[in-house]
């Protein structure tokens, strides 16, 4: 597959959405430390940030860290309509925007008669101007150093990485910045003095095999020497898309992981909503102590896209891991939707049909949907058969 010479590829990501929405919006929250969701993190403003609050943590705890922080209910339709804002700047920019979630997304700037630096600073304040969000951009050669120098330039900066820089750019960096690598993975890297990417490059390939086997052996030892060959696509349909949390050695809390999965499938349901898509196979991804790796699934007689509807069926799998859980302990917690289909293709159904099964109860469901969304939301959810209060403007998928 041909991959550019040249540093042709953007990643555009917002910072801290929707808490920088609630700032945007209320002048009185600006400089302030921001929290957006009460019972879960959806978001934290980077004032909040500074005091160890972060995404999906209980919102007991956040507040915990940061007393002085202002706790604000999600306005879904302010997001959407900021997102939509920015990715049709997004698209005014190239015709190659490949959408990752509801806030970043790739952009291929080759062709477009201006040097990359020159398209990513105006795509920046275009999006400054026009919309009022602060958003970082990082451009390199390759996707993956891309979305890293994003993450290096957060907040609200611009890193662009020539390809003769890579190797001096990449090789300090910490290991962790390599995709897949979570606390434990950097943890046995790390006994064995890894602790930078350019250590991973340097390592021996069976070596690292013998560590992590021959997949994840691979997948960084690619990464480490920036080989990544996918381009920007557009307009592909995935058949499934999942997202998970490394967690350490330290024991977690029945509470503790319970707030981590409402964060993981508050994030995929929104992603399906924002393609228009639903879901029907909901799937546990689990590692222990050990690191034997465990998956537990369950098929929903009707494909969906409700958070509650899903977190619901997620709960009971967690449920029926717990006596793993607490004998081997956990170092990882994911989340799968599968099954994937376009949303246009469900029945009309009130979303708490059979709220009764296994995991949970229609009240507690619509409970949790009142207090993270507000009374407006129950309405518009029982008229559809999915969140239309939790609503995402339509991305590439």
């Amino acid at each position: 597959m041909f991959v550019s010479d040249e540093a042709t590829i953007l990643h555009a990501d917002l910072d801290a959405f929707y808490a920088s929405v609630e700032q945007r919006d209320d002048p009185g929250l600006r400089g302030r430390p921001v929290i957006v969701g009460t019972g879960v993190v959806l978001a934290a403003s980077y004032e909040a940030k500074a005091h160890g609050v972060r995404t999906a943590m209980s919102g007991a705890l956040a507040r915990r860290l940061c007393p002085r922080a202002v706790v604000v209910r999600p306005r879904m339709s302010a997001y959407t309509e900021a997102s939509r804002a920015v990715f049709a700047i997004f698209r005014a920019t190239t015709p190659l925007v490949e959408g990752l979630s509801i806030d970043e997304a790739f952009l291929d700037a080759d062709g477009l008669g201006a040097p990359p630096a020159d398209v990513a600073a105006r795509l920046r304040r275009t999006v400054a101007e026009e919309v009022g969000l602060p958003i970082t951009v990082g451009v390199a050669r390759t996707k993956f150093l891309a979305k890293v120098a994003s993450g290096v330039a957060k907040p609200d900066g611009l890193l662009v990485v020539p390809p003769d820089a890579e190797p001096e750019f990449l090789r300090p960096l910490p290991v962790r910045s390599l995709w897949g690598v979570g606390r434990a993975t950097a943890a046995r890297l790390a006994r064995y003095g890894v602790t930078t990417v350019g250590d991973v490059a340097d390592m021996p390939e069976s070596t690292l095999v013998s560590l992590l086997g021959p997949a994840a052996a691979g997948h960084l030892r690619a990464l480490a020497h920036n080989r990544d060959p996918r381009p920007v696509r557009t307009g592909v349909r995935r058949r499934s898309m999942g997202a998970q949390r490394a967690l350490g050695r330290r024991r977690r809390s029945p509470e503790e992981l319970d707030a981590m999965l409402v964060g993981l499938v508050d994030r995929l349901s929104g992603r399906l909503r924002a393609a228009r898509r639903v879901c029907r196979t909901v799937t546990l991804r689990l590692r222990f102590g050990d690191y034997a790796r465990a998956t537990r699934s369950r098929t929903l007689p009707q494909a969906t896209a409700e958070t509650a509807r899903i977190l619901e069926t997620a709960r009971a799998l967690l449920a029926a891991a717990a006596p793993a859980i607490a004998e081997r302990g956990l170092t990882l917690i994911g989340v799968s939707l599968g099954d994937l289909r376009d949303d246009r293709a469900v029945q009309l159904a009130l979303p708490l049909d059979g709220a009764g099964g296994a995991g949970g109860d229609a009240d507690a469901a619509v409970d949790g949907i009142r207090d993270r969304f507000g009374s407006s939301a129950i309405t518009r959810a029982v008229l559809l058969g999915r969140d239309q209060g939790l609503s995402v403007p339509m991305l590439p998928d």
